[in-house]
């Protein structure tokens, strides 16, 4: 029965890490696509309509990359309560040595860096049509 729960955590272990991936390259290429639609709006003037278009694809990168950042966060949490249900499993069966504790810290780092990753660039796709608006 160990081993199936074992296989279980691992199985959801993957799981988060797919899940997680899909989140980061789903904010960073629509933080791009708006970065470059915005901005070629924006550097052609635009008239109404355009604008209209360029506050909704604002509007639609915000709602985006806090969905993308909250399921980071989550991801994240998940992460920590599958591996530290492992890592209770390993000390029950004596073999906890083999696995080094600090790859927890060094998960945490990992989500900490893909979620300023993701804000970053949504930030800069947020601020450059303005400028080139403002010029």
């Amino acid at each position: 029965m160990i081993e199936r729960v074992h296989e279980h955590i691992i199985s959801e272990l993957g799981t988060n890490s797919r899940t997680d991936t899909i989140f980061i390259l789903t904010g960073i290429i629509l933080n791009l696509l708006v970065l470059a639609i915005n901005s070629g709006i924006a550097s052609g003037g635009g008239d109404a309509s355009t604008m209209i278009v360029m506050f909704t694809l604002v509007a639609l990168l915000i709602v985006v990359n806090l969905i993308v950042e909250f399921g980071l966060l989550r991801g994240r949490q998940t992460r920590v309560k599958l591996l530290n249900g492992l890592l209770k499993m390993y000390k029950d069966q004596g073999v906890a040595d083999y696995y080094d504790q600090s790859l927890l810290s060094d998960y945490r780092m990992r989500y900490n860096l893909f979620m300023f990753g993701v804000l970053f660039i949504g930030l800069v796709a947020l601020i450059i049509p303005f400028v080139l608006l403002g010029t």
